[in-house]
């Protein structure tokens, strides 16, 4: 598979002026590879994308395996200093999901779903960029299943990619995805999320579906606020539920 580096670098460069695109064989997860270059001071645009990682990682420390050729696993990293850094897992999500395919679907609040199964997740981290500034370095992971996985284990069945597009590779995915996500995190720090709520809703898989909270609350999905909240009604009225909370799956 050939991996169309200097073409990300040529479609992305004029946003984010400096960038590098590297590439690895193998690492333990592409987020914890640019958190330790931020801790070491290395605060410089990059888009990071290995062929394997052997340590990847989710939301709330779950892992994420990949294998050569048969997922895209890559994390963009940058400085950000947007007002708030509420939803920006939201606007990255349907950055991505318009840049794929029609039927791609976000499940509040990081992960791409094609109907129910899971196509992909995305896991935002930060560390900081200075002692004299409000931004922060942001680093955006996004791991997506290129081909075929076995479901063993999973507590969501697997989609991938080539179910949408047939003979598409790792690399022609991460092409069509890199103009639209820096584009979007650009136009998060200068805008915040009030820009993609639309896009989002569009796309939303939750929305007027029964859930169930991890703290055993169950209601319907009723969208996302202005912030990118995830709103549920209950039995004991609306909730406004945010990630750092609770983990939802749609109830039976």
């Amino acid at each position: 598979m050939t991996w169309p580096l200097e073409t990300v670098w040529e479609q992305s460069v004029a946003r984010l002026p400096g960038l590098t695109a590297e590439l690895l064989p193998e690492i333990d997860s592409t987020n914890s590879e640019l958190m330790r270059r931020a801790r070491g001071g290395r605060l410089d645009p990059v888009v990071l994308v290995a062929e394997q990682q052997t340590a990847g990682r989710g939301r709330l420390g779950r892992t994420w395996h990949s294998d050569p050729g048969a997922s895209l696993t890559f994390s963009v990293g940058r400085v950000l200093e947007p007002q708030s850094w509420w939803g920006l897992s939201l606007a990255v999500g349907a950055a991505i999901a318009e840049a794929l395919h029609p039927s791609v679907r976000l499940k509040w609040p990081n992960d791409l779903w094609v109907g129910d199964a899971k196509l992909g997740g995305i896991l935002i981290e930060t560390a900081g960029a200075g002692p004299d500034t409000q931004a922060r370095y942001a680093i955006v992971g996004v791991g997506l299943n290129v081909r075929a996985r076995p479901a063993d284990g999973l507590s969501t069945p697997p989609a991938f990619l080539q179910q949408l597009h047939p003979g598409m590779d790792a690399g022609a995915a991460l092409l069509a995805i890199m103009p639209p996500l820096v584009a979007a995190l650009q136009r998060f720090e200068a805008e915040g999320f009030a820009p993609f709520r639309d896009a989002f809703g569009r796309r939303d898989a939750l929305a007027g579906r029964p859930v169930r909270l991890s703290d055993g609350t169950a209601g319907i999905a009723q969208g996302v606020d202005g912030q990118g909240a995830l709103l549920v009604h209950t039995a004991a009225g609306p909730v406004a539920v945010t990630s750092s909370e609770v983990s939802v799956r749609p109830a039976d």
